[in-house]
């Protein structure tokens, strides 16, 4: 009884205000003025700086008597260079606060922003434990403004940004990144096409599912993980079949940030991967994460199986087992036009071992539930390219 009590222990975080509901992006110059703003810095991607939503929020934030700058030189794999360049316009325009808006990319990039504002290391130099050596008073307040469901960025204390120098995604960690406020508008995601829909969806369910399998002690993520998968398992088809389909959509905005907020209990392979073929690649993370899921499960089967087979009674799956689970996996996935293998985004083995040893040492590879050597990712890579589930 001593042995295994002495197991149960953790370090656990909760995610900031949320302010969640259609049509109140119409609050966003009030946030800022409450957080202190009187001249922030909208940061998001070039696909939707020229949008109306844009337009709209600089407008909300005049009224409130703010000024406004609008940085978008973002790629969708973020890299240095677009901190670099957004950090020079934030003090060019004498900002005093950051709006990061938009889906992962933005969300991070505006986050790393805000964080190196004023800062006088290099984005790179900074290691994990750095974090502890920047004050809270250096960090300008951020709002954040998710417009797709997926990565969950809006409530979480990281970016996720590629050193392209070295072609290596880096987790940049700061508590103090964490929004003050999540202004989450779930009719800003109505304009999504499909394709992006259904990636950004299935990333919101890679990180629930890694979260629920990852072997850390953290039940009440785990417990909103399981919901998280629920919402993803109900509304992720209905929001793709119909865009317009706002109780869908808010849905997938809930269920994206309940995986951002369970996956603080770990990741796992799925992301380990994803990670280096994002910045190998350049591919869409929640394209990735879905292709992965299968063989990833497939892989992690032995010490999950037991595990899964409660989550399928949970869903109501026809089947409560793991093969019931992963047919409902192989059945959306097919549903949402998913690719079954990598090679359908011009990914081959080639650099099969390179990527087994960026796996091998990625944050997320700590939480999978099998630790797995580099070759082990690089045989579970060959296998997604090539589409092989027979794996083990």
């Amino acid at each position: 009884m001593a042995a295994d009590a002495s197991r149960l222990t953790g370090n656990w975080n909760y995610p900031t205000a949320v302010r969640f509901g259609a049509g109140r992006l119409k609050e966003l110059g009030d946030i800022c003025k409450e957080a202190g703003m009187k001249n922030p810095l909208l940061v998001t991607d070039p696909g939707l700086a020229g949008l109306p939503m844009i337009a709209e929020a600089q407008a909300v934030c005049k009224e409130a008597g703010l000024g406004f700058g609008l940085f978008s030189d973002v790629k969708p794999n973020p890299i240095g260079k677009n901190v670099d360049d957004g950090v020079a316009v934030y003090k060019a325009g004498d900002h005093d606060g950051v709006i990061a808006f938009g889906g992962g990319s933005g969300l991070d990039a505006a986050k790393a922003v805000a964080l190196m504002a004023n800062q006088s290391a290099a984005l790179f130099d900074l290691n994990d434990e750095d974090w502890e050596n920047i004050p809270a008073s250096k960090i300008p307040p951020i709002i954040a403004v998710p417009t797709t469901s997926g990565t969950g960025s809006e409530v979480g204390r990281a970016s996720v940004i590629t050193n392209d120098a070295v072609h290596v995604k880096r987790i940049v960690f700061n508590p103090k990144m964490m929004p003050s406020v999540v202004l989450a508008d779930p009719a800003l995601t109505l304009g999504l096409p499909q394709k992006i829909t259904a990636a950004t969806g299935m990333d919101a369910l890679s990180h629930n599912l890694e979260a629920f399998c990852a072997p850390s002690f953290h039940p009440m993520a785990e417990g909103i993980a399981i919901e998280g998968i629920r919402l993803v398992k109900e509304y992720l088809p209905a929001a793709c079949k119909d865009g317009t389909d706002l109780v869908a959509r808010s849905q997938m905005m809930i269920a994206s940030s309940m995986g951002a907020t369970a996956f603080q209990r770990g990741l796992g392979g799925m992301h380990a991967l994803a990670h280096p073929l994002g910045a190998l690649y350049d591919a869409h993370h929640g394209m990735l994460n879905a292709i992965l899921m299968p063989y990833v499960l497939i892989r992690n089967r032995p010490v999950i199986e037991g595990r899964i087979a409660r989550l399928s009674a949970y869903l109501g799956l026809e089947e409560a087992s793991f093969d019931g689970f992963l047919s409902w996996i192989l059945a959306l996935r097919a549903e949402l036009d998913i690719p079954n293998d990598l090679s359908a985004l011009a990914i081959d083995t080639s650099k099969a071992k390179l990527v087994g040893k960026m796996a091998e040492v990625d944050p997320s590879a700590g939480g999978n539930p099998i630790p797995l050597s580099a070759s082990d990712y690089s045989r579970l890579f060959e296998a997604a390219v090539t589409g092989n589930l027979a794996i083990g």
